[in-house]
């Protein structure tokens, strides 16, 4: 990947599946996330762990970061990723981190992650 190349950062085991934002842009946000659900819903696998790092959206309606991505992911795109990951029944938490209230002046990129966050827990599958 680039950001081995780039930054040096280690290379991810086999077993493990990631997408960059260009190839989540490539397949389309569904079937990227259609696809890791796929992997993380394997017969040998209990459930899985959400983990969402707010800098994953474009830094125009995400400034409340300190790593910004222009470019990135938009609130419909967020939305559709969860739901179809939520709507799995497999996942068992979530967590969101990076966002820094510090930077969100008017306090609405703050409002619109906790919108779609929210959003996609209610339509969940049952457990």
């Amino acid at each position: 990947h680039q950001d081995q190349a780039e930054f040096g950062s280690q290379p991810l085991p086999a077993e493990l599946m990631a997408y960059d934002l260009h190839a989540i842009r490539r397949l389309g946000v569904e079937a990227a996330a259609q696809a890791a659900v796929g992997h993380l819903t394997r017969a040998e696998l209990d459930g899985f762990f959400i983990h969402l790092d707010a800098d994953c959206l474009d830094d125009a309606i995400m400034p409340a970061v300190d790593f910004r991505v222009p470019g990135g992911l938009s609130w419909d795109e967020l939305s559709a990723a969860l739901h179809i990951i939520l709507a799995s029944g497999k996942a068992v938490g979530i967590e969101v981190t990076i966002y820094n209230p510090r930077l969100d002046e008017d306090g609405s990129a703050g409002r619109g992650l906790a919108d779609v966050v929210a959003a996609a827990l209610g339509t969940a599958a049952p457990a």
